[in-house]
């Protein structure tokens, strides 16, 4: 029993490593035609913001996602065109 107990708490641990690891993605959106940088996922934008909202590019770390929208004009900056 203690064997049981103990791999299903090596289980929990490795899938909320991974939900964690999952969060730390910094995506740039255009949202409502702003520049927008979030670490929600697609749908959860599209969800929040309208179906008009796609993903520009996604980075590991929020500098570098900021860094990219401030190439575009920055953050609230209209989209460029597609």
């Amino acid at each position: 029993m203690k064997k049981l107990t103990s791999m299903l708490a090596i289980v929990l641990f490795l899938m909320l490593s991974a939900q964690l690891c999952l969060a730390d993605q910094y995506n740039v959106y255009c949202a409502n035609g702003k520049i927008e940088v979030d670490s929600r996922n697609p749908q959860q934008m599209q969800s929040a913001r309208g179906s008009g909202t796609y993903l520009m590019s996604s980075f590991k770390f929020r500098t570098d996602a900021e860094k990219f929208a401030k190439q575009l004009g920055g953050i609230g900056a209209s989209c460029p065109r597609r």
